[in-house]
């Protein structure tokens, strides 16, 4: 991992192919999260289904983070502060799933994300009493 420069001079861990997610990034973020948060609700998920833009304006939005949701930009709305566990209440109401939100934030199609995420499985399992594999 590298280190980037952070606004006190003091490094943060970078790692490649990752946005950064802190203190500063939460707080350029909040509104989207917030709304996000507000879908543990089914009467909010409700609400933002019927009127998108009503939903966002109650939420003060950003321009760029309005304009990821109408795109259904996941890059998008990480880059506008938006956080992929909250993102992941918006994805459910788009019917996307993880993997879904997986492949947007990298490029792939799903079938050539789960096919990485394949590639790279443990197809071993440990047995926690005794430390033994199990096949």
């Amino acid at each position: 991992m590298s280190q980037v420069s952070g606004p006190s001079g003091t490094g943060k861990r970078a790692i490649p192919g990752t946005l950064v997610f802190d203190g500063d990034i939460a707080q350029d973020g909040y509104a989207i999260n917030a709304m996000c948060y507000s879908f543990n609700s089914e009467a909010n998920r409700k609400k933002f289904v019927e009127d998108e833009e009503t939903y966002m304006d109650s939420f003060n939005l950003t321009d760029a983070q309005r304009e990821a949701v109408r795109n259904r930009d996941v890059l998008g709305m990480l880059s506008a502060g938006g956080n992929v566990y909250y993102l992941a209440k918006l994805a459910g109401i788009l019917g996307l799933n993880v993997q879904d939100l997986g492949a947007l934030q990298t490029g792939l199609s799903l079938d050539e994300f789960r096919a990485n995420l394949l590639s790279h499985a443990v197809t071993e399992t440990r047995v926690a009493d005794k430390g033994r594999t199990a096949a």
